[in-house]
């Protein structure tokens, strides 16, 4: 099997960004058992919106964000709320694909590791899933909100851990944010929108 060198380097930085994070190695050691698999591309609007943004400007972590655009188009993005009433300006704008999980370049038995862009602008509505999951904001900043604790403004660095179907939100005011998720146990129950 043939593995695009983006993806080595979307490995390599995703991993250096995630083990000088704190809250991040006390959610879950960066995995040891990480291994490459064959990922079939596939594209969606919002890659498009995410690759145009210039707005987006990390100073901690710019090679992680440079191999998470440069690894774009040869993703297979995800559309985690198709079939749903979420409304497509929202699936036209809300960017992820997997670094280490299903259809990702990487698998481990351990964590999922993701990327998540939202633009100026958008709101992401409740929702909750079984995995326990953690934010880490790479680029940009957006309010994060979670049952049981006040709203919260996250910039650069800074990480959200989010209980087991503990409903939360997200949302942008003026500039955009991208983050480095992962999640852990219950990998294979998507989250759902919180009535």
């Amino acid at each position: 099997m043939t593995h695009d060198p983006r993806f080595q380097t979307l490995l390599e930085t995703a991993q250096q960004a995630y083990r000088e994070t704190p809250a991040m190695t006390a959610f879950a050691p960066f995995p040891g058992d990480v291994t490459a698999q064959p990922v079939t591309p596939y594209h969606c609007p919002c890659s498009d919106v995410f690759q145009a943004d210039i707005a987006l400007a990390s100073s901690a972590y710019r090679d992680l964000q440079d191999a998470i655009r440069a690894a774009s188009p040869i993703v297979h993005w995800r559309e985690t709320y198709r079939g749903t009433d979420i409304g497509r300006d929202f699936m036209d704008r809300f960017a992820c694909y997997c670094i280490i999980g299903e259809n990702a370049p990487f698998t481990s038995e351990a964590i999922r590791l993701f990327m998540v862009y939202m633009p100026a602008g958008l709101y992401y509505p409740w929702h909750h899933h079984p995995a326990e999951e953690i934010y880490m904001v790479i680029s940009g900043n957006a309010v994060f909100r979670r049952q049981g604790h006040p709203d919260t403004q996250l910039f650069e660095r800074d990480t959200s851990f989010h209980e087991s179907n503990q409903p939360h939100a997200m949302e942008t005011g003026t500039d955009p944010v991208l983050c480095l998720v992962a999640w852990r146990a219950d990998f294979d129950t998507p989250p759902v929108l919180t009535r």
